[in-house]
């Protein structure tokens, strides 16, 4: 596979203390369709996909490739977690390194579910690719991504423009064993 070289996938289920990350599944269309769709969810995204073309291009199961994870609360989809590698990124910085995105339904909103979320998935990619450097981008203006990503341990390589807003870079380095 691309994104993540030899990962063997699916994974067993990861669960945290809420939640289950686990490969997506035809159960999971709905709630793709609604994040794909969603004004809320794209405001720092470029704006939402009109819904009659998602459920278009959605026609399926979700598509279940590497590194893609549907979060999961008490039996239903809230959210996405994709690790994937960075290719064709516009940063030199990304390119080539694990890069962290994720999505969430806005009743998820608050309650510290993407940071639980996605702090598994960096645990698991750390278990299957030992010393992976990840990135993550976002919206400088998206003040909800950027605590996430201070959180996460994610530290600043730069601020660009692209899209029409400003948006910020981040590396997170690989966490190395202490001994």
């Amino acid at each position: 596979m691309d994104e993540l070289g030899s990962v063997p996938w699916p994974p067993e289920p990861i669960r945290t203390e809420r939640l289950v990350l686990r490969r997506p599944e035809a159960r999971d269309r709905a709630a793709f369709v609604e994040l794909l769709a969603s004004p809320q969810v794209h405001t720092y995204l470029g704006g939402p996909r009109p819904r009659d073309e998602v459920e278009r291009e959605l026609s399926g199961a979700p598509e279940q490739w590497p590194g893609s994870f549907a979060v999961e609360l008490d039996g239903s989809m809230i959210g996405h977690v994709l690790l994937r590698r960075a290719t064709g990124h516009r940063r030199p910085a990304a390119a080539g390194k694990a890069d962290l995105g994720y999505l969430f339904l806005p009743r998820a909103w608050g309650r510290g579910y993407a940071a639980e979320a996605c702090a598994a998935a960096l645990g698991w990619l750390a278990g299957v690719l030992p010393g992976e450097p990840v990135v993550l981008t976002t919206q400088s203006a998206n003040a909800a991504s950027m605590r996430l990503a201070a959180k996460l341990g994610f530290t600043e390589v730069e601020r660009f423009e692209a899209w029409g807003s400003e948006q910020w870079l981040g590396m997170r380095s690989p966490v190395t064993p202490s001994g």
